[in-house]
């Protein structure tokens, strides 16, 4: 690696570790339990995952359908969030969880800022609804956080979702999240002015890494949860991981 390429990048305000969904899978994913206990383990900053509900409320889950997280069947996005708020999101996981909510992007917002905690917020859209999910996250992003230190890092998938975001609140943070290098990705990522590439971990290597930093972007990775494979990136020169594992890896 070459150290005068990571010492010419732009200042990178979030931490290397980032926990995976709130607290990987000790908790009920997207969960305000699981980013309470991914806090309680020392974690600074968090991923989630942000969608539409039908009336345009930004919330958090995973999934386009609601069986795997939830005791509904369906597309979470055809909800409106009334019907959304009153689900059970936790006993899916454990006992412990019962009757655990799912939140709006809103709600932990307020709980990372007065916690001083970090976020990359993944849009994760309902199948067709790319633009409106962009749009509304980073508007909604860039007024929950005005005037924040450290803005939210928004990623996603979908460059369609990004370049809404972007047109909506271009000094929100975009970090594209790959996990193949497809044909053009590295051209996308300069056109929707990305500050980051979030790769599944396989895919770094020293050339990309270094690819990536010459661009003036930074390197993170998902979702890692073996010792072996956060000491490679880290042996590369990544600039953040992403795991399930916040009772292996210690933040500090």
């Amino acid at each position: 690696m070459n150290p005068t390429a990571v010492s010419a990048l732009p200042a990178w305000p979030y931490p290397r570790w980032i926990a995976h969904r709130g607290a990987g899978k000790l908790a009920p994913e997207n969960t305000l339990a699981a980013f309470r206990l991914g806090a309680a383990h020392g974690y600074r900053m968090f991923e989630c995952d942000a969608k539409l509900s039908a009336d345009g409320v930004v919330f958090l889950m995973h999934d386009a359908t609601l069986e795997r997280t939830t005791n509904a069947h369906g597309i979470g996005g055809e909800l409106p969030w009334h019907a959304l708020s009153q689900l059970d999101a936790g006993s899916w996981h454990s006992r412990t969880f019962a009757g655990e909510s799912l939140p709006t992007l809103e709600a932990l917002a307020r709980f990372c800022l007065t916690n001083d905690h970090l976020l990359n917020i993944e849009i994760k859209p309902t199948p067709g609804t790319e633009s409106a999910t962009g749009e509304a996250v980073a508007r909604l992003a860039a007024q929950l956080w005005q005037g924040a230190v450290v803005p939210p890092l928004l990623t996603s998938f979908k460059p369609d979702a990004l370049s809404a975001a972007k047109a909506a609140a271009p000094e929100q943070p975009r970090g594209l999240l790959v996990d193949t290098l497809w044909s053009g990705w590295f051209e996308k990522t300069q056109e929707l002015e990305c500050v980051a590439v979030v790769a599944n971990y396989a895919l770094w290597d020293a050339a990309t890494v270094a690819r990536v930093h010459n661009a003036g972007m930074r390197c993170l990775s998902y979702t890692v949860n073996d010792d072996w494979a956060a000491q490679h990136l880290l042996a590369l020169g990544t600039d953040g991981i992403i795991t399930d594992r916040v009772d292996l890896f210690s933040p500090n």
